[in-house]
């Protein structure tokens, strides 16, 4: 669809030559990303892409940066990648999550783009987040303090991206303005159902603590009233110190802790070992940052509800 730019030779070159393979989140398309006789969007993962799917509908043509299975914090952009980027109409990705995709943007000359960290508030948050005053936590975690990405965990901050998108599509494609508007409506009712469902599945509890290795579930704990202590920070391959596996062992039994979490796309190995060292079990809470054969769900909502079924077994539900 692109015709509102000249783009540099050497760049649809190299998009030729080269394609971008079948990086979508939502489509077996293997199609360039450009070129298009849609509005054509480039994703930089998977959460981005499903808002630009759901929302765009029949008329966009979505790519993701990330593929299925990949962690999305290691992302180093490809040549072929950062072409057809150039080709496209609009870019869709959080800003900070990914240095590589922040630095392809930023040199890109794209008409549209647009950061969802920009449509709603981020927060600094450590390896512990939410409402936790037990006397046996004196720790503050600064080191592994920073602003949090992982907002589309929580529905409420994940609807106002959403809107946020769909008048960005709005005023980039004003053909199917009408279109983009209705698409975003239904998407963000459906994300206030799912708000209220964790919101009437977490209310009664037996403990609103729950351990997981990556610090990913900061907003979804303040969202219901939970803490989330994590065995790591916010990067999910960072190795705890022997100090914090002590401090978490002993805070699960102060807690009445379960359940050990962990998630699909990193290894399992540090999870399994403190929950074995300390007498608990393990499962998956999924940061649903990509979608894969190992996950519990075939999209963003399904998968939402398989994590909250595992948080109310884990927490104890009344």
């Amino acid at each position: 669809m692109n015709v509102r730019r000249l783009i540099p030779g050497t760049a649809i070159a190299a998009a030729t030559a080269l394609g971008l393979g079948a990086l979508s989140a939502c489509s077996s398309d293997s199609a360039a990303v450009a070129g298009t006789d849609k509005f054509d969007v480039v994703a930089s993962f998977y959460p981005m892409a499903f808002l630009a799917e759901r929302i765009g509908g029949d008329h966009v043509h979505v790519t993701s940066l990330t593929e299925p299975g990949q962690e999305p914090h290691d992302l180093e952009i490809s040549a072929k990648q950062t072409a057809a980027l150039q080709e496209s109409d609009a870019v869709l990705y959080l800003k900070d999550l990914q240095p590589s995709v922040d630095d392809a943007v930023a040199q890109s000359e794209i008409g549209t783009k647009i950061d969802a960290a920009s449509l709603t508030t981020l927060e600094k948050h450590g390896n512990e987040v939410g409402g936790h005053a037990a006397e046996h936590d004196g720790h503050e975690n600064e080191e592994l303090s920073g602003l949090d990405p992982h907002i589309w965990l929580d529905p409420v901050r994940y609807a106002q991206v959403t809107e946020g998108v769909g008048k960005a599509f709005e005023k980039a494609d004003p053909g199917h303005a009408a279109d983009y508007k209705t698409n975003t409506a239904a998407l963000v009712k459906q994300l206030g159902d799912l708000n209220t469902e964790f919101e009437k599945g977490l209310a009664n509890t037996r403990t609103r603590v729950f351990v997981t290795t990556h610090a990913a579930f900061g907003y979804l704990a303040e969202r219901y009233g939970l803490t989330e202590e994590a065995i790591n920070g916010l990067d999910p391959e960072s190795e705890p110190s022997a100090a914090r596996v002590k401090e978490l062992e002993k805070m699960a039994k102060a807690d009445g802790v379960t359940t050990v979490f962990y998630e699909t796309l990193v290894s399992d190995k540090t999870a399994k070992t403190i929950a074995s060292d300390a007498g608990l079990r393990t499962d998956v809470l999924d940061p649903i940052e990509g979608i894969t054969e190992k996950s519990r769900g075939k999209d963003y909502f399904s998968v939402q509800r398989a994590n909250l079924k595992a948080l109310r077994t884990a927490l104890g539900t009344k």
